[in-house]
């Protein structure tokens, strides 16, 4: 049973349901693994799927509630920031960038797929994130403001700004503006 709010007929913000909801819509609005090219496919489902507290599509669901809006109407740009923010641990967890061979306890996307297929995911969800806010029901001028931010926090003022100045600051001493700088760019 759910508490409704005075204001509204949705329930009250319920964090486990929203996951749940989120989840849902990614996995509907994902191809299927073994639709083709299948390696990419399985390969974007492979880590979207791999686990995470889904924090972004969190916060977007509380600000759409908090602005009077409704969840139902927020989870497709709450998916479309999860896959994003997919797309940037995937990239920063390839062989030119970190290295990384283990993320959420288990093999990293290019240690499971392969480095070519790891990029080509990483890029295919970064390009489906604006792609699901172009199509997300939302009026014109909304859906072309949020397409715009989501371009701007990603872009090379924000999460390609970060990992920039992260792989620049390797082996040198660090310094508290440029890992603040790196930490603030690179966390959509």
């Amino acid at each position: 049973m759910s508490i409704k709010t005075a204001k509204t007929a949705e329930p009250v913000f319920d964090i486990q349901e929203c996951i749940k909801q989120v989840n849902r819509t990614l996995e509907s609005r994902l191809p299927p693994a073994d639709t083709p090219p299948r390696p990419l496919h399985a390969a974007m489902r492979y880590s979207v799927f791999a686990g995470g507290k889904r924090l972004r599509p969190l916060l977007c669901l509380a600000a759409a509630r908090g602005a009077g809006g409704t969840i139902h109407r927020a989870l497709i740009p709450a998916a479309a920031l999860e896959i994003l923010h997919t797309y940037t641990l995937i990239h920063d967890d390839l062989p030119a960038m970190d290295n990384d061979t283990l993320r959420r306890g288990r093999p990293t996307l290019h240690v499971a797929f392969g480095e070519a297929n790891a990029i080509l995911a990483g890029d295919a969800l970064l390009t489906l994130a604006f792609e699901w806010l172009a199509d997300a029901g939302l009026p014109a001028k909304t859906a072309v403001r949020l397409c715009r931010e989501l371009a701007k926090a990603a872009g090379n003022t924000g999460v390609i700004a970060g990992q920039t100045a992260d792989l620049a600051a390797e082996h040198q001493p660090p310094e508290a503006a440029t890992v603040a700088y790196i930490h603030h760019h690179k966390t959509v």
